[in-house]
């Protein structure tokens, strides 16, 4: 096109966009910019349990028996990408819009009852969480449980990973005026504990957990593997690990200004969970 403008000799170089590296988006709020840890709060699903086979098995078998997709199962991938890290309400609407509401609440409570079978049968920890909750309990921080899931579900996982005692309180997004990733759920955790967004930490595994985090001002640890790093990344996630048993995980904590640990009761409400 320049040389068709006859400006071949007026420009001294011409970059075109595949030649450069796309800038990468910031994210935000800092990780560093914590100047004392006081608390720390986490989703459930996939972030302190592996917990989405039971989940897409269960709706699964659910979607089968109403005739969903023509009976075809759905895939990983299908519940991955529309169902994960949604609240039941959100994934509902998605699924059956015409439903009414007392449809959806009578497929969603046997779904349920599904999920609490199947995860009490084998819900594992995500790698190294009891050791980052004794780090927390240790350390005298503040610590609440936020979720989309039912408070059923949320109390049934945390008793069966043994943090029953560990965390102060749990928020819902049942018990929300909106859902993640509006950042209600963390907004009302941080009120609930008496926490500033600038010196509490959260941990999360899904766009929806991370951008709910950020809204609420506050820096998200991301769990995921490298297929979904860019993507939380992109939406404001300040670190992504595998698990927490990362050294980049123990390397950024040890960066922040702590108090030293607490001579507290002998297992600060963690105990060994399924893992």
């Amino acid at each position: 096109m320049i040389s068709l403008l006859g400006l071949s000799d007026f420009f001294q170089a011409v970059i075109v966009g595949g030649e450069c590296e796309q800038p990468k988006p910031a994210p935000y709020p800092y990780l560093r910019a914590i100047k004392e840890l006081e608390a720390v709060l986490f989703d459930i699903d996939g972030t302190m349990a592996i917990s989405d086979p039971f989940h897409h098995r269960a709706t699964s078998e659910m979607l089968v028996k109403v005739g969903y997709n023509g009976g075809v199962p759905i895939t990983q991938e299908f519940g991955m990408t529309h169902m994960a890290g949604r609240s039941n309400g959100q994934i509902g609407r998605f699924l059956f819009p015409d439903w009414d509401q007392a449809k959806l609440d009578a497929f969603f409570a046997e779904k349920e009852v599904l999920f609490a079978r199947y995860a009490g049968e084998g819900l594992k920890e995500i790698a190294g969480l009891t050791a980052l909750c004794r780090w927390a309990a240790d350390r005298g921080l503040k610590r609440a449980a936020v979720t989309n899931a039912p408070r059923a579900n949320a109390e049934l996982m945390i008793s069966i990973l043994g943090l029953s005692d560990f965390f102060q309180l749990i928020v819902t997004a049942e018990e929300c005026k909106r859902s993640k990733p509006f950042p209600d759920p963390y907004l009302t955790a941080l009120d609930m504990l008496g926490a500033s967004p600038e010196h509490t930490l959260v941990f999360e595994d899904s766009t929806t957990g991370v951008q709910a985090g950020v809204a609420a001002g506050m820096p998200v640890i991301a769990i995921a593997d490298e297929s979904r790093e860019p993507k939380l990344t992109s939406v404001g996630a300040s670190l992504v690990i595998r698990d927490y048993q990362d050294p980049k995980l123990w390397a950024e904590l040890d960066t922040l200004d702590t108090a030293e640990p607490q001579a507290a009761e002998e297992t600060n409400g963690v105990t060994h969970s399924n893992s």
